[in-house]
């Protein structure tokens, strides 16, 4: 399963079929990937350089993962963006937060799985860089 279908299962199943939108491109325009893929490399950044290092750094562990809150969701992404992907599937703003709340710990937690995307960015080191580029 590609990081594309597992995001939009994971979003299925935690909306249970109260959306009417397109989960995938939702997803893409939110990650910000070009073609409208997903950006992990650029979401692990940014949750380095926003004082969430502790947390992303548990997803790409092979442990259990550290909790993000909706409000931290909202800051990490941006209101506009997540107002947006909630329009896009049409829910409100705080359950669309809430959602990928859960399940973007889940979806960089799959795609670290077996170092892929440590690999991506060049290891813990090349998340570290990435974070004090940001300084």
């Amino acid at each position: 399963m590609d990081l594309m279908e597992l995001g939009t299962s994971l979003i299925k199943s935690k909306l249970g079929g109260n959306t009417n939108g397109d989960i995938g491109g939702a997803l893409g325009n939110l990650f910000g990937g070009s073609g409208g893929g997903f950006d992990l490399g650029g979401l692990v950044s940014n949750m380095m350089g926003g004082g969430l290092g502790d947390t992303v750094s548990s997803w790409l562990g092979d442990g259990d993962n550290d909790p993000i809150s909706s409000d931290q969701v909202k800051e990490l992404f941006g209101s506009d963006k997540v107002s947006a992907f909630a329009n896009e599937l049409g829910v409100d703003e705080d359950t669309a937060a809430d959602t990928l709340a859960d399940a973007v710990p889940q979806m960089v937690d799959k795609s670290s799985s077996g170092g892929f995307l440590l690999d991506m960015v060049g290891g813990m080191d090349g998340v570290m860089d990435m974070a004090k580029k940001l300084f």
